[in-house]
């Protein structure tokens, strides 16, 4: 088994100091890869705000799928780029990170707030495989119209559920559900979304109109 499909399989590689040659060629080229994510990143995030249509023909270039209906904040940085995969439209706030070692799949209408950090990638516990500077990546999928609040942190393979919120500085190290609200370190699941929050946005604070809902 090669370098990359250990990558892609969630088991312990390591990036660099291989002896086999198809190893170093994998090696070499995912090298190149993340130098060449960087590059890009740093176009982007030295783009003028008023040049929309730059910044999203950079995305387009670079991520694994983008559409059209993506926006992404100053600060962004990533490993590769192409291992992240954005259904339909798509949001983040200010320094987003993601470690996309490994594959992350976004759904349609997520959205993102400032200082987040997506990361695929851990070490191992036991200390002599970190001393070998040992790594593995887990996917994580993240479903469709989810919002994640500030300064959380995604660990590694990690789903979390349709509709679903994450409260801002929150830890996420196992499976959210959809249609809950989870915060805390290690994020748990406080409760279900429910009818209340069709009336009340924040606290006591009520819906109004216009804003109140359509009838289907």
């Amino acid at each position: 088994m090669n370098l990359e499909e250990r990558i892609h399989q969630g088991m312990l590689f390591y990036e660099f100091g291989h002896k086999d040659p198809v190893d170093q060629e994998i090696e070499r080229r995912l090298d190149e890869e993340r130098k060449h994510c960087k590059e890009m990143l740093f176009d982007y995030n030295h783009t003028r705000p008023s040049d929309r249509q730059k910044r999203l023909e950079i995305l387009q270039s670079l991520l694994g799928k983008c559409g059209d209906r993506v926006y992404i904040e100053d600060g962004v940085h990533m490993s590769y780029g192409r291992n992240v995969y954005l259904e339909g439209s798509f949001y983040a706030n200010y320094n987003l990170t993601v470690v996309d070692d490994g594959k992350v799949y976004i759904g349609d209408r997520t959205m993102i707030g400032p200082s987040v950090t997506i990361c695929t990638t851990g070490h191992p516990a036991y200390p002599l495989y970190r001393e070998m500077v040992a790594h593995y990546s887990l996917e994580i999928r993240i479903g469709r119209n989810v919002w994640i609040g500030s300064n959380a942190v995604i660990l590694p393979g990690v789903t979390i559920g349709d509709n679903a919120i994450i409260g801002a500085g929150s830890v996420v190290t196992r499976d959210i559900p959809e249609n809950v609200i989870a915060f805390g370190n290690p994020c748990r699941v406080q409760r279900e979304i429910s009818e209340r929050d069709r009336e009340y946005y924040f606290r006591d604070l009520k819906v109004d109109f216009p804003y109140t809902l359509r009838e289907e």
